[in-house]
C-alpha cells in the first residue's frame, strides 16, 4: 500500500498525499516528541517533516526502506529545530534580564529524566540512543538512518552510556 501511494504522491497525487502523510503523521509526531521531549515542539517538528515530505517524497528513490528514510527526514528537521530554538534562547538572553525557564513538560519521573539527559547527550551520540532505545531500530537500522557504519553507532550508544553513567553516578543506567 506504501509503495502505491509513494508512487502516486510522487507523481503529484493531492489525495495519495493526504492518505499517507495521514498513515505516518502518528509515527512522525512520537518520533519528533522523543526527540525533543515536548508536545509543542513535537507538534511543530512534525508539521515541518510533513511540509518537507511534500517535495522530499519526490526524491525518495526505494534505496532505503521508507521508515528509515523517514527516520531520517524526522530526524533532520528535529536538529533544525534544536538549533533555532538555541538560537532563539540565546537571542532572548541577550535581550533580557529575566532567566529563561525550560518549557519541556517534565514529570520527576527517572525516565523523563533520562531522556531529558540523553537530548542533552553530544548529537551523534543522542541520535544513536534514541534511534536504538527509543525508537527500537537494531544497530544496523540506525546506521543505515544516520549514514554511517554499525560499529560507528555501537561506539556512539557506548561513549553515550558512559556519559550517562557519570551524569547520574551510578554504575548502570
Amino acid at each position: 500500500m506504501d509503495a502505491e501511494l509513494i508512487e502516486r504522491a510522487q507523481r503529484g497525487d493531492r489525495e495519495a498525499f493526504g492518505q499517507f502523510v495521514s498513515q505516518h503523521y502518528d509515527f512522525i509526531h512520537a518520533m519528533a516528541w522523543r526527540w525533543s521531549g515536548s508536545s509543542t515542539d513535537a507538534d511543530d517538528i512534525a508539521q515541518e517533516v510533513c511540509v518537507k515530505l511534500g517535495s522530499a517524497i519526490r526524491g525518495f528513490r526505494g534505496a532505503s526502506r521508507f521508515r528509515t528514510w523517514l527516520y531520517t527526514l524526522t530526524l533532520n528537521a528535529a536538529r533544525d529545530h534544536r538549533r533555532k530554538h538555541a538560537r532563539e534562547q540565546q537571542t532572548v538572553r541577550a535581550y533580557t534580564d529575566e532567566p529563561q525557564r525550560d518549557t519541556t513538560e517534565e514529570d520527576d519521573t527517572v525516565s523523563t529524566e533520562l531522556w531529558t539527559a540523553v537530548r542533552a547527550l553530544p548529537e551523534r551520540q543522542c541520535a544513536a540512543v534514541l534511534l536504538v532505545y527509543g525508537e527500537g531500530l537494531s544497530h544496523a537500522a540506525a546506521a543505515d538512518a544516520l549514514g554511517c557504519s554499525e560499529a560507528t553507532v555501537s561506539w556512539h550508544v557506548h561513549e553515550a552510556r558512559k556519559r550517562l553513567k557519570a551524569m547520574f553516578g551510578k554504575e548502570e543506567v
